[in-house]
């Protein structure tokens, strides 16, 4: 890998200004599957400290189903439809609390925006949700994005997923015209065949082979990374810059925008 290459275009990343945050299920939940409080809040500080610096956020969570399976009392994931929309619908309300709690402290303002497959192919639903996106951005509330899934179940279904929100992030880019989308998931980023971070892909369309299951025990099954990848095309191809990186990882963000070398910086050719 060229490392002037790589610093040329991680240079780049620190005049993002528009970034879309896309937290993954596991970033933000216990093995169990409740919310995990403490991972919660360090993501909703380091949030908030690139609130402060006026960075235009807009963040895109899944681990509703979670949080609502853990608040029904429910001691595994529902595999019917209607139970899966039930435990969405509960877990909206609790995960959104969660973070209204964490920002508080940060005197931010946060507000909900569920959007379902249907609205990016209806003309006027898709224009009020751009108007409203960026009215909340310009009055400084940070927007947080999840699929509807109590109306729509694709994504449950994993029929025209927006695949655990990956391909709903993208979508969002186009949408507001996002400069950077950080994709945090749990491992380092794109990794080798070793298991080691690739810190910087000339072309998103070689990382497909790393991913891919004939590989065995792949970053695949490590979080859904081809899913990742997929989604990773369509913001590229928006003009945005895209960074898959470990949610986990104290000061994710920070180094991710400031230009240094963590996740793994995707490029794509024509």
């Amino acid at each position: 890998m060229d490392m002037n290459l790589e610093h040329q275009h991680r240079k780049l990343l620190t005049n993002a200004k528009r970034v879309v945050i896309k937290i993954g299920t596991r970033v933000i939940t216990l093995p169990t599957g409740e919310p995990d409080l403490n991972q919660i809040k360090m993501l909703s500080d380091q949030i908030a400290e690139l609130h402060k610096q006026n960075y235009e956020l807009l963040i895109v969570s899944s681990g509703a189903v979670g949080a609502g399976v853990e608040a029904m009392g429910m001691k595994t994931r529902p595999t019917r439809v209607p139970d899966l929309q039930m435990c969405a619908a509960v877990g909206q309300a609790k995960l959104m609390a969660l973070y209204d709690n964490f920002f508080k402290t940060h005197q931010i303002t946060i507000g909900q925006v569920l959007l379902t497959h249907t609205d990016f192919y209806h003309k006027r639903r898709l224009s009020n949700a751009e108007r409203t996106m960026l009215n909340m951005i310009k009055q400084r509330v940070l927007p947080i994005i999840n699929e509807n899934d109590v109306v729509a179940d694709e994504e449950i279904k994993a029929v025209t997923s927006f695949g655990d929100n990956d391909h709903l992030a993208a979508r969002v880019v186009k949408l507001v015209a996002a400069d950077l989308l950080i994709v945090l998931t749990t491992v380092d980023g794109i990794l080798n065949n070793d298991g080691k971070r690739i810190p910087y892909c000339y072309d998103v369309n070689d990382a497909y082979e790393l991913v891919n299951p004939k590989h065995g025990d792949s970053s695949l099954s490590r979080g859904g990374m081809e899913s990742k990848l997929t989604a990773a095309k369509k913001a590229l191809k928006a003009g945005c810059k895209v960074v898959i990186a470990n949610g986990r990882k104290k000061g994710i963000l920070a180094n991710i925008i400031s230009g240094k070398s963590a996740g793994t910086l995707l490029s794509m050719t024509e």
